[in-house]
């Protein structure tokens, strides 16, 4: 009877998906500010509101739909911009493997799907919680995902509406909102950490910056800011470590 009692409780302690749905409500305001200001600069990118609305649906990743609406006016190739995303989505990679290890025990399909939802915001939620000690599980970390996927997409369809009667959003400073948001959510996220690593991560982010700088003067500066990422994230978790 204990076993059975404690295999219920163990079960009642699980992260449910409605419980993921009210951990992602705090970024939500991030979600709908940022997908307003994305749909339109799609419309003043000439793209209509099912164009909009499809490129928040299938590419789901906010610098990437603002980078091709700029590729889109300036008139470069499809292949140039389907390039270009891929390499600026190349980080998703890293943010999927960082959480990986959390989700194991699940069945490939599954961790594609989550892979597939992971945004920079869901990640920072998803990493508070491990740092916290706290339990992750696919129906938390779905409910996390999903819940910022449909407000992302109806933003961007609402914004798309909004544009066509807005037609220069740079006026309003728009083209910077996605900057914004994750200055905000850098600030957010060192406020969180103790001194000591604090420092660390700070001495990291300036590693960063000055590998980019370095790397720009041999290769394009896209190609920079992803090797540039990759290396000092090697070097921060074998430190960490």
């Amino acid at each position: 009877m204990s076993e059975l009692a404690n295999k219920i409780n163990s079960e009642e302690n699980l992260p449910t998906f409605s419980q993921g749905v009210k951990d992602c409500v705090p970024t939500l305001i991030g979600y709908t500010s940022i997908g307003i200001a994305m749909g339109i600069v799609g419309a003043s990118s000439n793209l209509s509101i099912l164009e909009v609305t499809l490129l928040s649906t299938l590419v789901y990743a906010g610098a990437s739909q603002f980078i091709i609406c700029a590729l889109l006016v300036s008139g470069s190739p499809i292949s140039v911009i389907v390039f270009t995303t891929f390499i600026v989505n190349l980080r998703n990679f890293l943010l999927s493997m960082t959480l990986a290890p959390h989700f194991t025990k699940y069945s490939l399909l599954k961790n594609i799907g989550i892979g597939a939802l992971v945004t920079d915001e869901s990640f920072g939620v998803a990493i508070n919680k491990i740092a916290k000690r706290e339990m992750i599980n696919a129906k938390w970390m779905n409910g996390l995902n999903v819940t910022a996927y449909l407000f992302w997409i109806l933003s961007c369809m609402l914004g798309a509406i909004f544009g066509k009667w807005i037609s220069n959003p740079e006026v309003f400073g728009l083209d910077f909102s996605l900057t914004a948001m994750f200055l905000a959510l850098l600030v957010l996220q060192l406020q969180s950490i103790d001194n000591g690593k604090l420092k660390f991560y700070l001495s990291l982010i300036i590693y960063v910056v000055l590998l980019m700088l370095v790397l720009c003067m041999f290769v394009p500066s896209y190609i920079a800011i992803i090797l540039s990422t990759i290396i000092v994230a090697t070097i921060g978790v074998v430190k960490d470590k």
